[in-house]
């Protein structure tokens, strides 16, 4: 066992198994869209944590590009009119 993970075990008290961690992995990969459907046993951890922290990464582009269009779209759209209505609506949902 690695002094890494005997420390890890030591300060946080519990202890994860080699199966658990299996489990986890297995799950994580269901989430991710290009490890979907792919057989775990095909599919390494540490792809599937490097798949992961992309899909992530791409995400959170996603989120500042749409930020950004709203916040343009919200700039150049009279308060008052019904397109800025439907925007509120959608943003307080």
């Amino acid at each position: 066992m690695s002094s890494r993970r005997s420390r890890s075990r030591q300060a946080s008290g519990s202890r994860i198994t080699d199966d658990q961690i299996i489990d986890l992995v297995s799950k994580l990969q269901q989430l991710i869209p290009e490890l979907r459907g792919r057989r775990s046993d095909r599919v390494s951890a540490s792809k599937v944590l490097q798949e992961t922290c992309n899909y992530i990464r791409n995400l959170h582009r996603d989120v500042d590009g749409l930020s950004d269009r709203l916040s343009q779209l919200l700039a150049s759209t009279d308060t008052d009119s019904d397109q800025a209505a439907i925007i509120r609506g959608l943003l307080t949902e």
